[in-house]
């Protein structure tokens, strides 16, 4: 029986390196799931003291897909065909056409390449044109230097910080804002 993926698009968006495409069944392997383990890896990410089996990712990628407002791409390295990362567009507020948008490379091999960057700008694309999205939001802690460089160098501006807004080993850590506006929507101005 052939695999099917999660949702379809309705073009392929692929970079000189990347591929995004929608999540399958068979990427959630033991590799996969053991991003989601890694502590180093994780610091950054603020729901990562979740423990995640392949059948609750399965379902909350179901359910989000279900809802019509989460959805979940895997970020295929083109030269190997593996799964590298994923990109989750969401949760997508329908009335005000915007979404959250956040990037895992996962497989630290392919860790400081530049391949965040246009992982993200395939998702900026994806978000855009599949889903209508006006505009797109997201944050990180101000510590995590490396994925606020790779959104500003995907097309996304600092819109703002939220002071002390994490505590790290009981330090506070601002959260830095950070925005992607649809040209579709925000025009350049002359």
């Amino acid at each position: 029986m052939e695999e099917t993926a999660l949702i379809h698009l309705s073009k392929p968006y692929v970079s000189e390196r990347l591929l995004l495409r929608s999540l399958k069944p068979s990427d959630i392997d033991d590799a996969f799931l053991s991003w989601f383990q890694d502590e180093d890896l994780m610091r950054f990410y603020t729901n990562s003291r979740q423990t995640h089996t392949r059948e609750s990712l399965l379902q909350s990628i179901e359910q989000g897909i279900a809802s019509g407002t989460v959805y979940v791409f895997a970020i295929i390295d083109r030269e190997t065909n593996a799964c590298i990362g994923t990109i989750k567009v969401g949760p997508i507020n329908r009335d005000h056409k915007i979404s959250d948008l956040v990037v895992l490379i996962g497989d630290r091999r392919f860790h400081g390449k530049g391949l965040a960057i246009e992982a993200i700008r395939l998702g900026n694309a994806i978000a855009f044109e599949e889903f209508g999205i006006r505009k797109l939001f997201g944050g990180m802690f101000e510590t995590n230097q490396s994925s606020f460089k790779a959104y500003t160098r995907a097309g996304w501006v600092e819109e703002g910080r939220l002071k002390g807004h994490y505590l790290v080993d009981n330090e506070p850590v601002d959260r830095i804002l950070v925005a992607c506006f649809n040209p579709a929507f925000f025009p350049a101005s002359a």
